[in-house]
């Protein structure tokens, strides 16, 4: 019996478009390479600019971004899961973040502030409270088609926004945006207060489940290293004791016990000591005694470069609320980025030795300022 030879004809139509298949795919997996490369390659020319010798931690991390840009840009894989970078202060995390955000070649990609999203996060929720999902309608406005979302600085104090924080992580990672986050605090030793934290354990096994927890690590702080930040304005601060008439004058600062002048903020007013073009002062007192937010901060920052702040005083003397907003304004002028003054009647190192949980960052970064002292 004759045997019916294959029907190659109804074969042959399917190979061009086989070969486009693979062809995408290939390219697909070229790019993802290539993307992967180029995080490499940013870290290691941004380290050598600024004369930064990579720790074995940040090297491991900056491979795991390599991963995730790989896997983001690369195929249509299932994502890689969120990314948890944790560790000392001025161990490089927000550098790690913030480079990661500069080199990933994707423009539906966002880097905020915690404190500054988690605000808005608020604001949108209370302008959409008639919508059957506030939350959902918020996002929707904020990140629109984002990919990418870092967080930089997480942290939670506060048992109301702890739930708020759990209906949003599981609202982002349903999105499938890829969420990265620094912290001082390792998942674990996030709302570390024990009447709340059974509370917020759910939070916690999410973002174990959902990411990956890196901790950068490693004997030195970069903060406390010489400036080599010369760009940024925060950097360029200073700090002047115990500010007396001559400093003021030498510095061409405003004199002490100015009258307060009524500055409006939002829906109320604020007493600031001087305001001028984009230059604003204000005593501790004035913005950190009162009950003042972060959204305070953030519009102030959006009309003002230059801030004196004057007369802080012994942050252990304060109430640990005061100690609070004082380490929420500077978090928000150092992610902002502005020129900061600070005028004090005792060295800063006294000056800071307070109690909130978050003063180390605030050690650390308040370190950079230049401290200028009246010659004996």
């Amino acid at each position: 019996m004759a045997v019916r030879p294959p029907n190659r004809l109804r074969l042959a139509p399917r190979w061009p478009s086989l070969r486009r298949l693979f062809g995408k795919a290939s390219a697909a997996h070229a790019h993802g390479t290539a993307t992967g490369r180029v995080i490499h390659d940013y870290f290691h020319r941004k380290a050598h600019a600024q004369g930064y010798t990579l720790s074995h931690s940040q090297q491991r991390v900056i491979d795991c971004m390599a991963q995730h840009a790989t896997a983001l840009l690369g195929s249509a894989a299932p994502p890689l899961p969120g990314l948890y970078l944790h560790g000392a202060v001025g161990r490089g995390k927000s550098w790690l973040l913030d480079g990661f955000f500069q080199a990933i070649p994707l423009e539906q990609k966002q880097r905020l502030h915690f404190h500054e999203f988690f605000a808005r996060l608020h604001q949108g929720m209370f302008s959409h409270r008639d919508q059957p999902d506030a939350l959902a309608t918020t996002l929707d406005d904020l990140l629109r088609d984002c990919r990418v979302l870092c967080f930089d600085e997480f942290h939670v104090h506060d048992i109301g926004d702890a739930m708020l924080i759990k209906r949003l992580f599981k609202a982002l990672f349903r999105r499938g945006i890829l969420l990265l986050v620094t912290s001082n605090y390792p998942p674990e030793g996030l709302l570390p207060n024990p009447l709340y934290h059974a509370r917020f354990k759910p939070v916690i096994d999410l973002i174990n489940a959902r990411m990956q927890v890196m901790e950068v690590g490693g004997p030195h702080d970069y903060r406390s290293q010489a400036r080599t930040h010369t760009h940024q304005l925060f950097t360029q601060g200073q700090y002047i004791w115990p500010g007396t008439a001559s400093q003021r004058q030498a510095s061409n600062l405003p004199p002490a016990n100015a009258p307060a002048i009524a500055l409006p903020v939002g829906p109320r007013h604020l007493p600031a000591r001087y305001c001028e073009d984009r230059t604003i002062g204000f005593t501790f007192t004035d913005l950190c005694e009162q009950p003042t937010a972060v959204m305070d901060y953030l519009e102030l920052c959006r009309r003002f470069d230059h801030w004196i702040i004057d007369e802080l005083p012994s942050l252990a003397d304060c109430s640990i609320a005061a100690q609070q907003r004082f380490i929420n304004l500077v978090d928000v002028l150092y992610d902002q980025d502005k020129h900061l003054v600070l005028m004090g009647q005792r060295s800063l190192r006294e000056s800071l030795d307070g109690d909130a949980i978050d003063l180390a960052r605030t050690r650390s970064r308040l370190g950079q300022l230049v401290e200028v002292r009246e010659p004996a």
